[in-house]
C-alpha cells in the first residue's frame, strides 16, 4: 500500500507575523498580485503595503465575493496583465480558494494570508467552487499545497468571534471523518491511503479544540492573543487541513454539501454547517453516548449549531430534508467513506434524531 501526506510548503503563525510578508514574497520575485477580501481592502490594506516595501510591485484587487468560475476567470485575466511572480490571497476561505485557483490557472506559486480562522482552506490543495448564487458546484483539486501560509494571530484576534467559532466547527469534523476513512481504508485527496501522521494530527486536532475551544473564544471576544487562541488557530488552520486532506473526508462534509441545496442555509458559514453535519453523523454512525454528549456540550459552549433551526431550517419539510439526504448520498460523495453502507433514508433519520436530541437537551 502507498500512503501520502500533504503539507503546505511553509506555515508561519504568530502575533504581528505580517511583518514577514514582504521578506517571504521576495523569495519568489519582486512582483506580487494580491486578491483581497473587500473589508480588509478598505480597512487594513495600508498595513499590508507597509510590510511589502521591499517589493517593486504589489498590486491589489478586490475579491468579488464568491469563489465561482466567473470570478476566477476575471481575476486570472487581470492578474496576467501584471505578470506577477506570485499570487497572494488575503481574507477568508472563499477569497483564499479563489487565489489558489488563480495561481493554478496562471501556473504561479501562491501565498495565503488568512484574516480569519474560519476554516482549513488556507493550507489545503483544494478550491471549493460555487455558482454565482452560492450553491456548491465542484471541487478543484490542485497539484500542490500553498507555498506560504502566513497567519497573523493579531489580525485573527481582531476579527468577529463568529469566524473563529466556525473554524472550530470545521475542525470538529476532522477526527471523526479521518477515523471513518481509516476503518474503511478509504482514499484521501491524493487517491492514496492516509498516513499514521495524518491520523495522529487529526486526533490532536479534536483534542485541541475540545480542550482549548472555550478559552480561545473568550480571548477572541476580548480581541487578545493568548496561548489558547494560538492553539485553536493552529487547529482550525493547519491540523484540520492535514487531517481532512491526508486522512480523508466522510459524512460530516457530505451532509454539509447536502444542506447547501436549500437556500436558507446559504447565510451560514461553512464550519457552522459542518458542525451540524458532524453532530448528525454521530447518530448515523452509532457513536457512544459519551461522544454525543461531549460534542453536544462543546457545541453549546462555543455556540455551534446542533439543530436545524440553527442552520436556517426551523420549519424544513420532510420532502426538503430528504432532498438534503439524497444530495449527501450522491454516488461519488464522501459519505461512502463511512465504514457502514449509507442510504438517504439513514441520513434523513440521523438528521431528524440529531435535531430532536439537541432540542430535548436544550429544553432541560
Amino acid at each position: 500500500m502507498i500512503y501520502t501526506t500533504l503539507f503546505p510548503n511553509r506555515y508561519i503563525q504568530g502575533p504581528n507575523s505580517l511583518q514577514r510578508l514582504g521578506t517571504e514574497l521576495s523569495k519568489f520575485g519582486p512582483n506580487s498580485f494580491a486578491i483581497c477580501t473587500p473589508f480588509f481592502f478598505e480597512k487594513l490594506i495600508l498595513n499590508f503595503q507597509r510590510n511589502v516595501n521591499n517589493l517593486s510591485q504589489f498590486t491589489v484587487e478586490k475579491f468579488g465575493g464568491e469563489c465561482s468560475d466567473e470570478e476566477i476567470d476575471r481575476l486570472s485575466s487581470l492578474a496576467n496583465t501584471h505578470k506577477p511572480d506570485i499570487i497572494v490571497g488575503i481574507g477568508g476561505g472563499k477569497t483564499l480558494d479563489t487565489a489558489k485557483a488563480v495561481a493554478y490557472e496562471l501556473k504561479l506559486p501562491v501565498a495565503i494570508v488568512p484574516t480569519i480562522a474560519s476554516s482549513d482552506a488556507p493550507c489545503s490543495a483544494l478550491s471549493v467552487i460555487y455558482t454565482q448564487t452560492g450553491r456548491l458546484k465542484r471541487f478543484l483539486i490542485l497539484p500542490k499545497n500553498p507555498d506560504i501560509v502566513l497567519v497573523d494571530t493579531s489580525i485573527i484576534a481582531g476579527a468577529p468571534i463568529r469566524f473563529l467559532v466556525s473554524g472550530m466547527g470545521d475542525a470538529l469534523s476532522t477526527w471523526f471523518e479521518a477515523e471513518s476513512c481509516k476503518k474503511k481504508y478509504a482514499r484521501n485527496a491524493t487517491g492514496d491511503l492516509g498516513s499514521m501522521t495524518a491520523y495522529a494530527l487529526a486526533t490532536l486536532c479534536y483534542k485541541t479544540i475540545i480542550k482549548y475551544g472555550s478559552l480561545a473564544k473568550l480571548a477572541g471576544e476580548k480581541h487578545v492573543v493568548t496561548s489558547a487562541l494560538e492553539h485553536i488557530v493552529e487547529a482550525n488552520t493547519l491540523l484540520s487541513a492535514i487531517g481532512f486532506e491526508s486522512g480523508g473526508v466522510a459524512a460530516a462534509h457530505a451532509i454539509h454539501n447536502g444542506l447547501t441545496i436549500l437556500k436558507p442555509t446559504h447565510k451560514y458559514l461553512h464550519g457552522e454547517k459542518v458542525a451540524f453535519g458532524t453532530f448528525a453523523s454521530l447518530f448515523l454512525t452509532d457513536k457512544s453516548n459519551h461522544i454525543i454528549d461531549e460534542v453536544f456540550s462543546f457545541c453549546k459552549t462555543v455556540g455551534l449549531p446542533t439543530t436545524l433551526a440553527e442552520v436556517g431550517l426551523p420549519d424544513v419539510s420532510d420532502v426538503d430534508l430528504m432532498k438534503v439526504a439524497e444530495s449527501a448520498c450522491a454516488e461519488d460523495g464522501t459519505i461512502h467513506n463511512e465504514p457502514i453502507p449509507v442510504t438517504p433514508k439513514m441520513v434523513f433519520s440521523a438528521i431528524k434524531i440529531a435535531d430532536a436530541f439537541a432540542k430535548s437537551r436544550s429544553a432541560q
